[in-house]
């Protein structure tokens, strides 16, 4: 299982650690962690680095 810490790129802020799922909603980026915990943000996904398994979404 691969699982990934998702950060706001502006200043690096963790949004979510142990995310399991990111799903694309319009303008939002929903990211679901690894027990069912959902997060709904207005913003992009800017990056995604599965080596690392991190993910970078710009907020508005």
């Amino acid at each position: 299982m691969c699982l990934a810490t998702v950060y706001k790129e502006s200043d690096h802020t963790v949004l979510m650690r142990n995310a399991a799922r990111i799903d694309v909603d319009g303008d939002f980026v929903v990211i679901e962690d690894i027990i069912g915990d959902k997060t709904r943000i207005e913003g992009k996904i800017l990056w995604v680095d599965l080596a690392n398994s991190e993910v970078a979404i710009v907020c508005d």
